[in-house]
């Protein structure tokens, strides 16, 4: 494998672990401002069948643009649609454990919606996962689509 091609696939799953590091180094912060690193920990450890999943998902899908990114440059649909599975990702994640946000939710003014994401929890990690696999399987056709002309371009 030449330098170029090992950069074509490197990069992009470079750009899937930072996108998947970063999405849970924002879930541990978030819930650990909210609580303490105790009761994160615990919440990882009850629900982690979903959360890594979502995580790897929303990474397979950043790496996946990346690497289409570069085929082709002008890819807006895909963008979106990274952007909507992955904003659903990390709602699926934080709604976990918002049912402890109705400690500041006085103040903020959101009883009603702590408690609705608290009561429908794992419906929002099924929607999550759901998003993923669709985010997924959208970018990988664009990709296989692009690919197949890349290569066609490239024998003319």
């Amino acid at each position: 494998m030449n330098a170029r091609a090992a950069d074509l696939h490197l990069r992009p799953a470079g750009y899937g672990i930072l996108a998947f590091g970063l999405l849970f180094g924002f879930y541990f912060t978030a819930l650990t401002l909210v609580s303490d690193w105790d009761f994160t920990w615990q919440q990882f450890s009850e629900f982690w069948y979903f959360l890594v999943p979502l995580g790897a998902g929303f990474g397979l899908q950043v790496g996946l643009y990346v690497r289409l990114r570069r085929l082709v440059l002008n890819t807006k649909d895909s963008g979106t649609i990274m952007a909507t599975s992955g904003t659903t990702s990390t709602a699926a994640m934080v709604s976990c454990c918002a049912h402890y946000l109705v400690n500041l939710a006085p103040v903020l003014g959101a009883t009603g919606l702590v408690t609705f994401a608290t009561q429908y929890q794992l419906e929002f990690f099924w929607i999550g996962l759901a998003f993923n696999a669709a985010g997924m399987a959208f970018i990988a056709s664009r990709l296989r689509n692009a690919t197949k002309d890349h290569a066609q371009c490239v024998t003319a």
